[in-house]
């Protein structure tokens, strides 16, 4: 993103938070943080700390450094790209709200949702939109009558998949196929979340789309589909959705009919406006040839090279650079 943004239009302040939590005034460097094989670029404290304003009054932020305290100019708008807890869930889009400063993505409510899987099919089955089968499941639940979940759980059927409830990029995740390897599973994904999901495995093919909101009161606009094939692997795990691992292809535009893609669509801006309809989205399913099931709703969809949802876009006619601006511009719109 900070290679494809218009420099034209923005000039861009990289602020990088650390393991720790620090904010700090990072390098305007895309080769600092492009993705190669068996690594992730990572944050690291080089001393600065990036302060927020303190009120509403402003929105001059600075940075101080071993030669004092000197200011970033007035933020205009943020560009959250965050993945996981204290960044898509609601909590970093709160504290720009009490600071009065415009931010890319869904809002605090539309984040929340999102990040909460067990609180998004129950908002897309209000909806009548349709989602995978699925238990959610607490340790105390288990505790208390084992007999009772696993009876629930089993009614899923083999395979299943075991995942953490708040939790994203994959992490946590196992793919059961033999109820003696199922508490092993559980244990991975509680040590990400308190409460775990069981969702029934949906033998099909996995489609995703991206999904943006409307412009000047039209309609909500959705991306042609992607389809992720599985070759090698188990399922489209971490590795391969960051570190370009082997066993998955990523194939744009999928090879749907007009009606299909039609009806996927419409479900995708379904379940984008059923949960907020702010920002973006990547809409994720699985198409079994005659039904379609949401598996999630990303209100932050990765945006490195190999991620679907810009991918789908510049095959739907929108380029990277114009992408990350249209989201700008639609920030801004909303202030």
């Amino acid at each position: 993103m900070l290679r494809a943004i218009d420099r034209d239009r923005f000039r861009v302040i990289p602020v990088g938070i650390t393991r720790d939590g620090a904010l700090v005034l990072e390098d305007d460097d895309p080769d600092k943080f492009a993705l190669i094989p068996d690594a992730l670029p990572e944050v690291r404290d080089n001393g600065t700390r990036v302060r927020l304003p303190d009120s509403t009054l402003s929105r001059e932020w600075t940075v101080t450094d071993g030669e004092g305290t000197r200011s970033l100019g007035e933020v205009d708008v943020v560009l959250p790209i965050l993945h996981g807890r204290f960044g898509e869930d609601g909590t970093v889009q709160g504290l720009l709200e009490l600071l009065g400063i415009p931010y890319a993505g869904g809002g605090v409510l539309m984040s929340a949702i999102g990040m909460n899987k067990h609180v998004t099919k129950q908002v897309l089955r209000a909806a009548n939109v349709p989602v995978v089968p699925w238990v959610a499941v607490t340790r105390r639940d288990l505790a208390r009558d084992r007999q009772l979940w696993e009876r629930r759980i089993r009614s899923l059927d083999l395979p299943v998949f075991v995942k953490p409830n708040e939790a994203g990029s994959s992490v946590g995740v196992t793919k059961v196929s033999r109820w003696e390897d199922l508490d092993a599973a559980l244990d991975t994904a509680f040590a990400e979340d308190g409460l775990v999901l069981v969702e029934k495995a949906i033998v099909g093919r996995e489609v995703e789309c991206g999904v943006l909101p409307g412009r000047d009161g039209g309609p909500v606009r959705v991306s042609v589909a992607g389809e992720i094939v599985v070759t090698g692997r188990e399922f489209y795990d971490f590795e391969a959705k960051y570190l370009g691992a082997a066993g998955v292809e990523l194939v744009c535009p999928a090879d749907l009919r007009e009606g299909e893609l039609a009806e996927m669509q419409r479900i995708a801006a379904q379940a984008f406006e059923a949960i907020g309809g702010q920002g973006l989205a990547r809409v994720d399913f699985f198409y079994t040839g005659t039904e379609f099931y949401v598996n999630e709703v990303n209100t932050m969809p990765g945006f490195t090279p190999i991620s679907m949802f810009p991918t789908c876009w510049i095959a739907s006619g929108l380029s990277y650079p114009d992408l990350i601006s249209d989201l700008l511009d639609a920030a801004l719109e909303r202030v």
